[in-house]
C-alpha cells in the first residue's frame, strides 16, 4: 500500500485519468471507433521534441548558454530580472517545464551569493510565472497549446496573433513586478559561477536541424510519421540515453484522457450537460478547471465540448496562473525550492507568496479577457 501512495503521489493525474478510461471502457464498449479517439499527431509532435530537446539539455546546451550570461551580472536586481526575462523568452521555444528544469538550479547558485533569502524566493516565484506566460504565445510553449493547435487546425499565424496581446501585457507585468519587488538593490564583488563546457558542435547542429524540422512539422509543412522517423532514428545512432529523458507519463495521460473523453462525447446525458456548463463562458470555466486538474488535462477534457478553441486556449493558458498545480511545470519550482537549507528560506512562505502573486496577475488578465 505504501508503495501504491508513493506512486499516486508522484503523478496523480495520470493515475487518475488511467482509473477513469478504464471505467469508461465498461461504460462504452470497445469498438471501431475507438481508433480515432487517439491524436497521434500530438502525440508524435510532444515525442520528438522531448527527445530533441533531452539531448539538447544532455549535451550542456543551456546550461552553458545561461552561464556565460550570467557571468557578468553583480547586481541582485539586474540578475533577478535578467532571469525572468530569460524564463519568458526560453519558454516560447523550449516549453515551461524545460526552461524551469535548466534554469532554476542556476538561480539559485547565483542568487544564493547575495544571502537575501526573501529575493531568492521572489525571484524563483517570478521565473515559474514567466515561464509558464512566455509559452503560452507559441504552439510548442506548452503540451495544451500544441494538443489546441491541431485539435482546431489553427494556422501558425493566426494563433501567434491571438496570443501576443496577452504575451505583451505578461511581459510587462513580469518586467513591472521585478523591479517592485527589488526596489532597493545589492551588489556582490563576485558571483561564483563553474565552468561549464561548451557543447559538441556537430551534435548541436544536428538537434537544432531536428528541432527545426519538428517546428515545420508544427507548421504543417512535414508530415508527422517522418519527422518521428526522422528524429527517433537520429536519436538512436547520437543518443539514446535521451530516450530516458522523455515524459512518458505526459505521453501517457493524454492518451487515458483521450480515451475518456471519446467516451463521454458518446453518452449523451453528459455530452450535454458538459456542452451546457462550458458554452456558458469557454475561457473562465477553462481557468477554473485548470485549477484542480492543470491546464493540460484540462484542455484536452473541455475540448470535447466546445467548438470555440480559441477561448479555450485563451482559458488553459490564464489558467496555468493561480493554485501550484494548475500547471504542473510550477511544481519543479515548488521542488528545487524545498530542498534549499533552512537559512536559503528564512523570512518567506514559498506557497503563500507564489499563491498571492498568481492570483494578482490572473485577475489582470481576466479583466483583459473581457476588454478585449
Amino acid at each position: 500500500m505504501e508503495k501504491i501512495k508513493e506512486m499516486f503521489k508522484k503523478d496523480p493525474i495520470l493515475y487518475i485519468s488511467g482509473i477513469l478510461a478504464v471505467i469508461s471502457l465498461f461504460i462504452v464498449k470497445p469498438d471501431k471507433e475507438y481508433a480515432g479517439y487517439i491524436n497521434f499527431r500530438v502525440i508524435a509532435i510532444l515525442f520528438s521534441l522531448m527527445l530533441i530537446v533531452g539531448a539538447l539539455t544532455r549535451i550542456g546546451t543551456f546550461d552553458y548558454l545561461t552561464s556565460r550570461l550570467l557571468r557578468k551580472m553583480d547586481s541582485e536586481k539586474k540578475l533577478s530580472l535578467f532571469l525572468c526575462v530569460l524564463a519568458f523568452f526560453m519558454s516560447i521555444l523550449l516549453t515551461n517545464d524545460v526552461t524551469l528544469v535548466t534554469l532554476v538550479p542556476f538561480a539559485i547558485m547565483v542568487l544564493s551569493a547575495f544571502n537575501d533569502s526573501r529575493r531568492l524566493m521572489y525571484t524563483l516565484i517570478l521565473m515559474t510565472i514567466a515561464a509558464n506566460l512566455g509559452s503560452m504565445l507559441t504552439p510548442i510553449g506548452n503540451p495544451q497549446n500544441l494538443y489546441l493547435y491541431t485539435e482546431y487546425g489553427f494556422s501558425l499565424g493566426n494563433f501567434l496573433l491571438m496570443m501576443l496581446p496577452y504575451t505583451g501585457v505578461a511581459f510587462l507585468l513580469i518586467v513591472a513586478t521585478v523591479l517592485w519587488l527589488n526596489r532597493t538593490d545589492k551588489t556582490a564583488d563576485s558571483v561564483e559561477m563553474h565552468e561549464v563546457p561548451a557543447p559538441k558542435p556537430v551534435k548541436l547542429i544536428i538537434y537544432i536541424a531536428l528541432f527545426i524540422l519538428s517546428i515545420l512539422t508544427v507548421a504543417g509543412f512535414v508530415h508527422y510519421l517522418i519527422m518521428l522517423a526522422v528524429v527517433t532514428l537520429t536519436m538512436l545512432v547520437t543518443d539514446k540515453k535521451a530516450f530516458k529523458n522523455v515524459d512518458y507519463a505526459l505521453l501517457l495521460t493524454f492518451c487515458f484522457f483521450f480515451v475518456l473523453i471519446g467516451n463521454l462525447g458518446r453518452i449523451d446525458i453528459i455530452y450535454d450537460t458538459l456542452t451546457a456548463v462550458v458554452s456558458k463562458n469557454v475561457t473562465l470555466t477553462a481557468v477554473l478547471a485548470s485549477q484542480v486538474i492543470s491546464n493540460v488535462p484540462a484542455a484536452i477534457l473541455l475540448s470535447a465540448f466546445t467548438d470555440n478553441g480559441a477561448a479555450l486556449v485563451i482559458g488553459t493558458n490564464l489558467g496555468g496562473l493561480g493554485t501550484l498545480i494548475a500547471s504542473m511545470a510550477s511544481l519543479i519550482t515548488f521542488k528545487f525550492y524545498g530542498n534549499l537549507k533552512e537559512e536559503q528560506k528564512k523570512g518567506g512562505n514559498y506557497l503563500l507568496s507564489f499563491t498571492a502573486l498568481n492570483v494578482i496577475f490572473l485577475t489582470v488578465f481576466m479583466v483583459m479577457t473581457v476588454v478585449i
